[in-house]
């Protein structure tokens, strides 16, 4: 059963029979937005990006994103650029691959971003959300969906987070600019 998260909510990463979940997948998928021009409605391909920050104690140590494709350690995995969005048709345009059995222990949080690497802004794209899936079984856990759009390039979409022996996962949904991962660093430490 698939939770529709709000910005700021958080839900368990333990399974219904006390287990943890062993591997996630963080999708993100979107649309350009059709604009409306003097000969009728048009869309625009979008260049979204997804990475994740790797933290240690509220220090960034490594990220994947489409030019570093697997973090150092092996545990983080970027399934490939998509430079146009909208393939899926409501399916994951970009996937960051998460075994969580395989993450060092000094990680204690990974960041997951979404950026317009061209500069382009959320008011030209619809549809964008995040979503957490067992990659053991594809079952989706929980969807954030981002709520219409901004002037700002970029999103901090969610946080995966130690909570005791397991882990949690939180929607942020915090707007920022950016073409990369380097230029949120600032909005995104306040959020650890």
């Amino acid at each position: 059963m698939t939770v529709n998260m709000t910005k700021g909510q958080a839900i368990s990463l333990q399974k219904n029979d006390g287990g943890s979940l062993t591997a996630v997948r963080m999708g993100l998928g979107w649309q350009a937005a059709p604009r409306r021009g003097l000969f009728g409605s048009r869309t625009r391909e979008i260049d979204l990006d997804a990475s994740a920050v790797l933290f240690a104690e509220k220090q960034p140590v490594d990220v994947v994103f489409f030019r570093h494709l697997v973090s150092d350690d092996g545990s983080v995995r970027h399934t490939g650029d998509n430079l146009v969005g909208g393939v899926g048709q409501g399916g994951d345009d970009e996937a960051i691959l998460v075994d969580l059995q395989r993450i060092p222990v000094h990680i204690d949080q990974i960041v997951f971003t979404v950026n317009s690497f061209t500069g382009q802004t959320f008011q030209e794209v619809q549809d964008a959300f995040c979503r957490l899936v067992d990659e053991t079984n594809g079952q989706e856990l929980a969807r954030y969906t981002l709520a219409g759009g901004g002037s700002y390039t970029a999103q901090i979409m969610a946080k995966v987070h130690r909570s005791g022996p397991g882990w949690t996962m939180t929607a942020l949904g915090s707007p920022a600019n950016g073409r990369t991962f380097q230029d949120l660093m600032p909005t995104i430490l306040p959020l650890l």
